[in-house]
C-alpha cells in the first residue's frame, strides 16, 4: 500500500507542476491576472484529482498482477497434476511398468522411429499353481519379483509393460537378433535365480517362458504380437523355462 501512495503521490505532484507551468502561461495570456485562487485552482484540483485517480489505477494493477501471478502460479499446479496422473494412468499400479494400452502406443511409436528392433512377450509359468496353493496375495509377491528380474535383464531404453495378468512385453529398442536372443535368455536367467519362499522357507521355483520377433521393416505391430505369441506357444509346449525367438516377421510368418 505504501508503494501506490508514493507512486501516486509522484503523480500528483507532476500533474501539479504541468498545471502551475500552464497556467504560467495560458493566463496571462488570456489578459487574466493570476490572482490567489487561481494559484489554488491550479495547485489543488490536479493534486487531489491526480493522487485520487492514480491511487485507483495503481490500486487495481497491482491487483491485476497478483490475480495474474496466482493464476499462473495454479495453472503450473494443474499442469503437474495433469501430468502426474497421466503418467499414472499409463502405468501398472502393481508393477509400475507401462499398462496394456500405454505399452502397446509405445510400441506402435518406437516402431514407426526405427525399423530395427525386437519384441518379447514373457509369460510365468505354473502361475496359476501360485495362486490356487498360496493365494492371490503371495501371487502378487511372486509378480513383483518376476517384474524386477525382467527389468534387471532388459537394457537402458527398452520399454516394459504388463500386457496381461501374469504376461509381460519387453520391446527392445534397436536390438539386432543377436542382442535380443542376448536378452531374452538374460531375463529367462534372471527370473530362473529367484529364491521365492512363500511360507515355512520352502522354496518355490519360479520360472518364465519367453517368445520373440526381430522386427522387419514393414511389420505391424499385430503381426509382431503374432509372431511373438507363436513362439511363446512353442516355448511352453516345448517344457516351459524356455526363450525363443524367431529372425524376422517373415520367418516367423
Amino acid at each position: 500500500m505504501s508503494r501506490i501512495i508514493l507512486k501516486s503521490a509522484a503523480v500528483a505532484f507532476a500533474s501539479v507542476a504541468v498545471s502551475l507551468l500552464l497556467t504560467l502561461v495560458v493566463v496571462p495570456a488570456m489578459g487574466f491576472p493570476i490572482s490567489r485562487t487561481v494559484w489554488l485552482t491550479a495547485t489543488v484540483c490536479p493534486l487531489m484529482l491526480a493522487w485520487i485517480a492514480s491511487a485507483g489505477t495503481f490500486w487495481q494493477s497491482d491487483r491485476l498482477k497478483n490475480a495474474h501471478r496466482d493464476l499462473a502460479r495454479t495453472h503450473a499446479q494443474l499442469a503437474a497434476a495433469h501430468r502426474r496422473l497421466s503418467e499414472k494412468a499409463s502405468r501398472d499400479d502393481m508393477t509400475g511398468m507401462l499398462n496394456r494400452e500405454t505399452f502397446f502406443a509405445a510400441l506402435d511409436g518406437s516402431r514407426r522411429k526405427a525399423d530395427r528392433g525386437a519384441l518379447l512377450i514373457i509369460d510365468a509359468d505354473h502361475f496359476k499353481t501360485i495362486n490356487d496353493n498360496y493365494g492371490h496375495l503371495t501371487g502378487d509377491d511372486a509378480l513383483l519379483l518376476i517384474a524386477a528380474a525382467i527389468e534387471r535383464g532388459v537394457r537402458s531404453g527398452d520399454v516394459l509393460g504388463r500386457i496381461g495378468g501374469e504376461e509381460f512385453a519387453a520391446f527392445l529398442v534397436g536390438a539386432t537378433e543377436p542382442e535380443a536372443r542376448h536378452v531374452a535368455e538374460r531375463i529367462r536367467r534372471e527370473v530362473e535365480l529367484i529364491r521365492f519362499r512363500p511360507v515355512d522357507e520352502r522354496t518355490v521355483p519360479l520360472t518364465v517362458s519367453i517368445g520373440g520377433v526381430t522386427c522387419g521393416e514393414s511389420a505391424t505391430v499385430s503381426e509382431l504380437m503374432r509372431a511373438a505369441d507363436r513362439r511363446l506357444y512353442e516355448a511352453k509346449h516345448r517344457g516351459r523355462n524356455l526363450s525363443i525367438l524367431d529372425r524376422d516377421i517373415s520367418e516367423a510368418a
